[in-house]
Parts: structure tokens; C-alpha cells; sequence
């Protein structure tokens, strides 16, 4: 990538990438933006960075859970193959995810200068401590960086930003994801999930209509989780 490009060339460029649906170059361009330049992120760049790795990751980590159905059921001489390639797909995972959590680091949570700068910060490098703990051994201790990520973002949220602001509620979303998927703590999740559910609804009539339309859409997102979770744990308690 030319060093000669300013900081709005790039951002302009990871725009063109994301209407092309080239991600790669995208998360190449806002990963520059980050490295290369002091100045904190502002709201559009900050969200152009994370579309960009959550397209990135969420391809391979899809890509992951093909290979890993196919392992497990296949059984033939050629089993080998799907290994070798899902040990492929996990050495990509690992290096985006490792490229985020430096620049989470090194950059972007030295930088956070508002309370909501610090959550979104903290639960992205949960989020991508819980994709690795997606197929890493537990002793790998990626699982207790994420609860400890996620813990930190919440005491953040919970004391400093509005119950129905779209930011934690997404947070709660992914703490209890990872409470259920990671954890295996379905309860927990949700609890979780009903709290930040409950909290929300309890405000929201005093929401603009657009705040109102960003909470709701996240809200119902929980409820279908919730409603997921509940009936698995009610199909485990009567086999």
C-alpha cells in the first residue's frame, strides 16, 4: 500500500472497499488509518474499522464451522484433508484476530477518550478473544481475557451510558453470548441478557424515534436469544 496516502485517502478507499465487498483491502486500509497516524478514531472510522474485521473474521469463522461439521461426521481415508484445511482456516483466524487485539492495544484503547470510546474498545477486544477461544484449548487462556474484557466493559457501560444505548445493549448481547457458546453457562446468559433486556424497556419511552428504532432492533435480537436459550434449557431438563 503506497505510504504516500493522507488519512482521508484512506478512509475514502476503505469506503470504495466496503461497496465493492472487498474486506481484506478494507480492514488493510483502516488498519493504516490506525497505525500510521496518532490521532484517535472518529464515530465513522471507528465504525468502517469493525465492519471491516467483522467481515473479515466472520467469513473465516463460518468457513471454521463448515470444516468442523464435516470432521466430525465424516468418516473416511480423507479426513485428513478437512484437518489440514481447517488448520488453515485457524491460522487465519488467529492472525486477524491477533492484528485487531495489537492495534486494541497498542492503539485504539490508549486513545479512548470517552467512556464510550473505552466500552466499544474493551468489548470488541472480548469479542475477538471469544473467536479465538472459539477454537483454541482452554489453556490457551484466551476465554478468561474475553470475561475479563467483557467483565470491564460492562462496569463502564452500566455506570456511564444509557441502559437503552445501542452500545450496551450489543455488549450484553455478545456477554451473554459468550456466557452460553464459551462458558457453557446458558443461565447466566440469561440473566444477563433478561437484565439488559428489562433495564432498557424500563426507559424507553422516553427515546427520540430513531434512538427508539436503534434500541429495538437490538432488544429484539436479545428476546429471540433469550427465547433460544430458555427452550434448549427446558429441552435438556426433559429429555
Amino acid at each position: 500500500m503506497p505510504a504516500s496516502l493522507d488519512r482521508s485517502s484512506l478512509v475514502f478507499l476503505a469506503q470504495l472497499a466496503e461497496q465493492a465487498e472487498r474486506y481484506d483491502e478494507m480492514a488493510d486500509y483502516m488498519k493504516t488509518v490506525v497505525t500510521s497516524d496518532p490521532t484517535p478514531l472518529d464515530l465513522e472510522e471507528r465504525n468502517l474499522l469493525a465492519v471491516a474485521y467483522k467481515n473479515v473474521i466472520g467469513s473465516r469463522r463460518a468457513a471454521w464451522r463448515v470444516l468442523q461439521a464435516i470432521e466430525t461426521h465424516r468418516k473416511s481415508e480423507r479426513v485428513e484433508h478437512v484437518q489440514k484445511y481447517r488448520l488453515k482456516i485457524e491460522a487465519e483466524l488467529q492472525a486477524t484476530c491477533d492484528e485487531m487485539l495489537e492495534m486494541l492495544n497498542k492503539q485504539l484503547l490508549p486513545s479512548a477518550s470517552s467512556p464510550e470510546d473505552s466500552v466499544f474498545y474493551l468489548k470488541t477486544q472480548g469479542d475477538y478473544y471469544r473467536y479465538l477461544a472459539e477454537f483454541q484449548s482452554k489453556e490457551q487462556g484466551a476465554c478468561e481475557k474475553a470475561l475479563a474484557c467483557y467483565g470491564q466493559a460492562t462496569d463502564i457501560a452500566t455506570s456511564k451510558l444509557h441502559s437503552t444505548n445501542p452500545l450496551r445493549l450489543g455488549l450484553a448481547l455478545n456477554f451473554a453470548v459468550f456466557y452460553c457458546e464459551i462458558m457453557k453457562l446458558p443461565d447466566r446468559a440469561c440473566q444477563l441478557a433478561k437484565q439488559a433486556f428489562d433495564d432498557a424497556i424500563a426507559d424507553m419511552d422516553s427515546l427520540t424515534e430513531e434512538s427508539f428504532r436503534d434500541a429495538a432492533m437490538i432488544l429484539q435480537i436479545i428476546r429471540d436469544n433469550l427465547t433460544l436459550w430458555t427452550s434448549e434449557e427446558d429441552d435438556d431438563h426433559h429429555p
